[in-house]
């Protein structure tokens, strides 16, 4: 049986990506040592200051936890027990480029299911919180996904994986089907804002394949306490660890599923 959520849970997430911001801030449009893990992936000196900061913290408060996050790894299975799952920058090319679309990102799973999740835009100081069964808020107040029911009325936003070059003739078809159903696409660079957009309404609808768990266990989750819908690409259930995600505000869901199965038709 899954335990209650302990208060802290919710106040540690807050208090990580905010302090994480505050970090990114700092430092943000300064000189930033850059290395390369991937032809196209970035890491900065700040991605890992703030990643250690974060493990030190959850360290000291809760030692019995497991940790899985984007630099310095973990266990990418599902434990039953408490893991938290963070990005400490999403965005991360964004960052590096002085572009300011990048936030921090944590989610704490018990069997592979968030319980609490935070995101926190440094750049425009939008807090998005959700906890299970709790509701999803952003600065405090309460979120809800948007009403758009037609692929013609809806605004759509995706990213673009790092193997994106060795993939690129099924991502940019899978994109073109989209943009010939829907109102407008856009491609942000940060699939935790992206999902959070999706919650807030400003977006109908977010897909991607070729992700990792950090960069949307806490996201989706504040996508579905504001009433959204998360799933596979094939409309099986969400769960952070495959690598991919449709959500949507829940009138649009079935129609982006049909957009994907065609094109993969």
């Amino acid at each position: 049986m899954t335990p209650p959520p302990d208060p802290l849970w919710l106040t540690t997430a807050v208090e990580v990506v905010v302090r994480a911001g505050d970090m990114m801030m700092e430092r943000a449009g300064g000189s930033v040592r850059i290395d390369k893990k991937g032809a196209i992936d970035l890491v900065t000196e700040v991605d890992v200051a703030i990643e250690r900061m974060f493990r030190r913290l959850i360290a000291e408060r809760f030692p019995d936890h497991d940790i899985l996050a984007e630099e310095f790894g973990g266990n990418r299975g599902l434990s039953d027990g408490p893991c938290w799952v963070f990005d400490p920058i999403d965005g991360t090319t964004n960052f590096a480029h002085g572009l300011p679309i990048f936030c921090s990102s944590v989610a704490l799973e018990v069997g592979g299911v968030s319980h609490v999740a935070a995101v926190y835009d440094p750049n425009r100081r939008e807090l998005f919180t959700a906890e299970r069964g709790g509701g999803a808020f952003l600065n405090g107040q309460p979120l809800r996904v948007s009403s758009a029911s037609d692929m013609i009325d809806a605004m759509l936003v995706t990213g673009f994986p790092y193997d994106v070059h060795q993939r690129l003739d099924e991502i940019v078809d899978l994109f073109r089907s989209f943009v010939g159903k829907a109102r407008a696409v856009r491609r942000l660079g940060s699939a935790a804002i992206d999902l959070c957009y999706v919650a807030a309404g400003r977006m109908d609808g977010f897909w991607e394949r070729g992700l990792s768990p950090w960069d949307i266990a806490g996201a989706t989750l504040i996508v579905q306490e504001a009433g959204g819908r998360a799933t596979l690409f094939d409309g099986a259930p969400f769960n952070s660890r495959s690598g991919e995600v449709v959500a949507s505000n829940g009138l649009l869901h079935e129609a982006m599923l049909e957009v994907i199965r065609a094109a993969g038709r």
